[in-house]
C-alpha cells in the first residue's frame, strides 16, 4: 500500500525553486476541478428579492458535504479511498494547468514569488483606481460644462479641414520634391561610383606612368653617366698618343731600350739574343708605322715586322735580309745581319729626309750615312755593323739609332696632337 503522507513536489515557474504542495491538494474532488475549469465570466448582479414574483421556486446549491449524510440516500464512491501518487500528481498538474490557463502567470509559485506577484497586482490595482478616479472627475467636468456653439465648431472644423487639405497638398509637393531629391541622390551616387572607378583607373595609370618615368629617368641617368665616362675616356684617348703608348723608348745604363727590351751587347752584360731580336722586331714595327702615317714608301727596301724574326726585303733582287742574330762563330762570318741593319738605317735616313721636307727646322740629333752614325757633340762615328766592330761601339750606335727614332716618334706625336 502507498503511504498516505507522501506529497508531490513541483518547481516554481518563476525562480525554479522546488516547492512542496499542501496536503489539501490531495483531497480535491473532480467536481471542484470541473468548477475551476469553467471560464471566468463576470455575471450581472441579479436582485432575487425583486424578481421573487417571477420565480416559482429557488433550488439551493448542491454541496458535496451534503452527500455524506445518510438522509438523502446517496453514497459517493471513492470518497474514503487513499489516493495514489500518480493520481495526486495528475490532479495537481490539472489544477495548475487550469489556473495557468485562466491567468497570465504560470503556476505553481513559491511563497516569495507569490508575494512579489501580489505586490505587482496591488500596484496595478492602485494605478487602475487612480485612472478610474481621473476619468470620473473628467466625466463630471464634461457633464457640468455648457455646450459650445455648433456654428463656431463647424467653422473651426472647416478651417481645420482646409488647413489639412493645404498641408496635404504641401505634403504631396514635399513628397514629389523628396522623390526628385532621391532620384538626384541616386544619380549622384552613380556618378560618385563612376568617379571613384575613374579615380582608381587614373591612379593605376598614374602609378604605371610614374613607374615608367622613374625607369626612364634611371636609364637617362645611366646613359648620362655612360656619356660622362665615355667623354672622359675619349678625352683621355685624345690626349693619349698611340705611338707613345705602344712604343716606349728609353735607356738602361749603356743600352738603349724599347718597351724595356735592350738593344746591344757588352762584355760585362751579355744580353741574350732572343731579347735583342725581339727589340729589333719592335724597332721595325715602329719605323713601318711611322712611315705608313707619313705615306712614305722606302726606296730599294721593304721592312717586314715579324716579331723576333723580322727581316728586310731588297726590292728588285728578291732577297731577304734577317734582322735577327743567333750568335756563335758561324754568326760572326754571316754578313746578312749587318746588311739588314745597314738597310734599316738607310730607311731611317729616308724617313728623316721626308720629315725635314715639311719642317725645315726639324733635325734628328745624330747624322746617319752609309751604316754609320755620327755623334755631333764629340765628332765620333760609330758603325752599326757588328763585324769588325767592338760590342761597345755597336751598342753605342744602336743607342744613337733609338734616340733618332725617339725624336721622330715625338715629331709624329706632336703632329697628331696638332691635327686633333
Amino acid at each position: 500500500m502507498s503511504n498516505p503522507n507522501v506529497n508531490v513536489s513541483f518547481a516554481c515557474q518563476r525562480c525554479f525553486t522546488p516547492i512542496r504542495l499542501d496536503s489539501s491538494f490531495n483531497t480535491i474532488s473532480e467536481h471542484t476541478i470541473a468548477e475551476l475549469s469553467l471560464p471566468i465570466v463576470t455575471c450581472p448582479e441579479v436582485d432575487l428579492e425583486s424578481q421573487a414574483k417571477h420565480i416559482d421556486h429557488i433550488i439551493p446549491g448542491f454541496h458535496l458535504n451534503d452527500s455524506s449524510s445518510g438522509n438523502n440516500g446517496f453514497t459517493l464512491l471513492g470518497e474514503g479511498e487513499t489516493p495514489t501518487l500518480s493520481h495526486q500528481m495528475k490532479v495537481a498538474a490539472n489544477l495548475f494547468d487550469i489556473v495557468s490557463g485562466n491567468s497570465k502567470v504560470n503556476h505553481p509559485l513559491c511563497d516569495e514569488c507569490t508575494d512579489v506577484l501580489m505586490d505587482m497586482m496591488e500596484e496595478e490595482l492602485q494605478q487602475a483606481e487612480a485612472d478610474y478616479t481621473d476619468y470620473s472627475n473628467y466625466l463630471k467636468e464634461l457633464s457640468t460644462e455648457e455646450p459650445e456653439d455648433m456654428d463656431a465648431l463647424n467653422k473651426e472644423l472647416e478651417d481645420l479641414l482646409k488647413e489639412e487639405k493645404k498641408l496635404m497638398s504641401e505634403l504631396a509637393n514635399l513628397q514629389e520634391t523628396e522623390n526628385a531629391l532621391d532620384s538626384d541622390i541616386k544619380e549622384a551616387e552613380k556618378e560618385k561610383e563612376r568617379l571613384i572607378k575613374e579615380e582608381e583607373r587614373y591612379w593605376k595609370e598614374y602609378s604605371k606612368h610614374r613607374r615608367d618615368c622613374i625607369l626612364i629617368e634611371d636609364k637617362q641617368k645611366s646613359v648620362e653617366c655612360q656619356i660622362i665616362y665615355t667623354t672622359s675616356q675619349l678625352a683621355k684617348l685624345r690626349k693619349t698618343n698611340v705611338f707613345n703608348a705602344t712604343f716606349h723608348i728609353w735607356h738602361h745604363g749603356h743600352f738603349g731600350t724599347i718597351n724595356k727590351l735592350r738593344l746591344g751587347r757588352l762584355p760585362s752584360a751579355p744580353v741574350d739574343w732572343a731579347e735583342i731580336n725581339a727589340a729589333w722586331g719592335q724597332v721595325t714595327l715602329l719605323l713601318v708605322s711611322l712611315a705608313r702615317y707619313m705615306n712614305l714608301k722606302f726606296e730599294k727596301y721593304r721592312l717586314v715586322p715579324y716579331g723576333n724574326h723580322s727581316y728586310v726585303e731588297v726590292l728588285g733582287e728578291k732577297k731577304t735580309l734577317p734582322l735577327y742574330g743567333q750568335g756563335g762563330i758561324r754568326f760572326v762570318w754571316n754578313t746578312k745581319f749587318d746588311l739588314a741593319m745597314v738597310a734599316f738605317l738607310d730607311c731611317l735616313q729616308q724617313f728623316k729626309e721626308e720629315v725635314e721636307k715639311g719642317n725645315s727646322g726639324f733635325h734628328l740629333p745624330y747624322r746617319m750615312e752609309k751604316g754609320k752614325i755620327e755623334d755631333s757633340a764629340t765628332g765620333n762615328t760609330y758603325n752599326i755593323r757588328i763585324q769588325l766592330n767592338s760590342e761597345e761601339g755597336w751598342t753605342k750606335a744602336l743607342k744613337f739609332m733609338l734616340t733618332n727614332l725617339k725624336w721622330g716618334l715625338g715629331w709624329v706625336s706632336a703632329k697628331i696632337n696638332h691635327e686633333m
